[in-house]
């Protein structure tokens, strides 16, 4: 990984409402989690589909589009995908209500 995704880490650990973090290579190995390991290759394997589902669905919407990224909010948690060249960045965070 990159020194920019290290310090992006960085600052996303700091944020008070962060639960976790997860880096996931595109085959949906964690290579970097602040998650217990069963919850980050849970959470890795789902938002590697969900990216992969996202990037078809913009495509088959705009070809000329790309996904950069995601925001969602469940009843528990607010999800961050940020999906670059090699990797997936997630972030988890408690809703602000």
């Amino acid at each position: 990984m990159s020194a920019e995704v290290e310090e992006m880490l960085k600052r996303f650990q700091n944020v008070k409402n962060v639960v976790g973090i997860l880096v996931v290579d595109n085959d949906g190995i964690v290579i970097k989690s602040t998650l217990d390991n069963q919850t980050a290759v849970h959470y890795a394997g789902i938002m590697r589909t969900l990216t992969e589902k996202a990037r078809q669905v913009i495509l088959d919407l705009d070809a000329t589009n790309e996904f950069t990224s995601m925001r969602m909010r469940t009843s528990y948690f607010e999800i961050i995908l940020m999906p670059q060249d090699n990797y997936i960045i997630v972030v988890i965070q408690n809703p602000c209500d």
